[in-house]
């Protein structure tokens, strides 16, 4: 790559690149709500799609609300990291002149996104049938805790149900400690990437056939498929996994680790590695220690393991250790806050914090673009909206002039 390409995939915020982004031309409904549709529909836009974010006048999202705290406007800053590159229309679907409006949208789209609860957009009478009805080759998703069929489907589902139940919290944190959820909604954003990947390839798939198709997403089937290494390990072995704190369960050593001054994590995962590390340590009775002389005798005795690591670690602090480690080729690293995370050099090289212009808010911090590309860098193109910013922009791309627009207001299609 030369400078200035690595410098764009670096950073996704570099200017336009010289080829369209890969979305461009895609039109997206996104009738979503909170994280997993959002979210869905935000890395749709960062690619290049015209995500129009169809929201209830009022209120809008329930995120923009949310979080508990202000800032100048009535946005959150969830909402404002969630909703980048979207433009609002502010649309009551509980109204039929608002359900109208929704169906002549769909005529154009490409794509239409939603996670309302099973059933409700049938009961609109917006379910994928009656869009297909207007456009075949719409790709249609909806986004729900447990999916569209099935005993729990009728549950209301949040990121944290779908962990619960879906075996998640059953191996997170310690054995002997209460049930723990993963830090963050590995349930809500696995979901998102998983729709969207699957948007993706139906839309592909539209495209060569004008057949578009229906797309049922949850988060509970999508917190199931992160279970690769549990799950094989039950089906293997019959023995029913359980939690192991920073510990894996396919290797060991391979967790965190207590120094003189607090906890770091390191990871000896193969023969290789494990004798880099004893003699790193100089501790060649761990080499002849039978117990240790395998990955599958390392796991058998992981307790032992790590106290005998552990007397030989409290004699140096955690950044001492982390660069002799490193230094033998064996990884290592420090635990970081999220403060430190994306202050450090790396997230920072990384672009993992861009700022974005907002017409209240002034400039707000984002989230940087997770993968680079070197020919078409996401960029952002425009502010998280303001609750129907766009929408009389959006109708009047559709044809919808102002009489027609009064008399759609007047019906209840544009107010709560």
């Amino acid at each position: 790559m030369t400078d200035a390409t690595a410098a764009a995939a670096g950073t996704g915020t570099a200017a336009p690149a010289a080829r369209p982004l890969p979305l461009a031309g895609i039109r997206v409904l996104d009738v979503s709500q909170v994280m997993a549709g959002p979210y869905c529909c935000m890395l749709l836009a960062d690619l290049g799609a015209d995500v129009v974010k169809i929201e209830p006048p009022g209120t809008g999202d329930q995120t923009r609300g949310a979080m508990g705290f202000k800032l100048k406007g009535d946005d959150s800053m969830g909402f404002l990291n969630m909703n980048r590159n979207k433009r609002s229309v502010a649309l009551n679907l509980k109204s039929e002149a608002g359900r109208a409006v929704l169906l002549r949208m769909a005529r154009d789209a490409d794509v239409l996104v939603e996670n309302y609860r099973p059933g409700v957009m049938q009961r609109l009478g917006i379910d994928y049938p009656r869009i297909a009805e207007v456009n075949p080759r719409l790709v249609y998703a909806s986004i729900s805790g447990f999916g569209q069929s099935g005993p729990w489907s009728d549950r209301p589902g949040f990121d944290l149900m779908a962990q619960a139940m879906s075996g998640v919290m059953s191996v997170t944190g310690y054995a002997d400690g209460p049930p723990v959820k993963a830090g963050v909604p590995v349930a809500d954003i696995g979901c998102a990437l998983f729709a969207a990947y699957s948007i993706l390839a139906a839309t592909i798939g539209a495209r060569a056939t004008g057949q578009g198709q229906y797309i049922d997403a949850s988060l509970f089937d999508s917190a199931l498929a992160f279970s690769v290494w549990d799950i094989s390990e039950y089906w293997g072995t019959g023995r029913e996994p359980e939690p192991l704190g920073t510990s894996n369960r396919m290797s060991a050593p391979y967790q965190a680790m207590k120094a003189s001054d607090g906890y770091f994590v390191m990871g000896a995962t193969n023969q290789k590695l494990w004798t880099l590390l004893c003699n790193t340590l100089e501790r060649p009775d761990l080499l002849a220690d039978p117990r240790f002389a395998t990955v599958s005798t390392r796991l058998a005795h992981r307790l032992a393991l790590v106290e005998a690591l552990e007397r030989s670690f409290a004699a140096r602090t955690s950044e001492a250790w982390i660069e002799a480690l490193l230094a033998a080729g064996i990884p290592a690293g420090p635990i970081l806050s999220y403060p430190q995370a994306f202050g450090s050099d790396h997230a920072k090289h990384r672009r993992m914090r861009i700022e974005i212009d907002h017409p209240v808010e002034g400039s707000v911090p984002n989230i940087g673009f997770p993968v680079k590309f070197s020919g078409t860098p996401p960029q952002v193109r425009r502010h998280p909206p303001l609750l129907g910013e766009h929408t009389d922009a959006v109708l009047d791309e559709m044809g919808i002039g102002p009489e027609e627009r009064a008399a759609l207001q007047a019906q209840g299609a544009f107010a709560a």
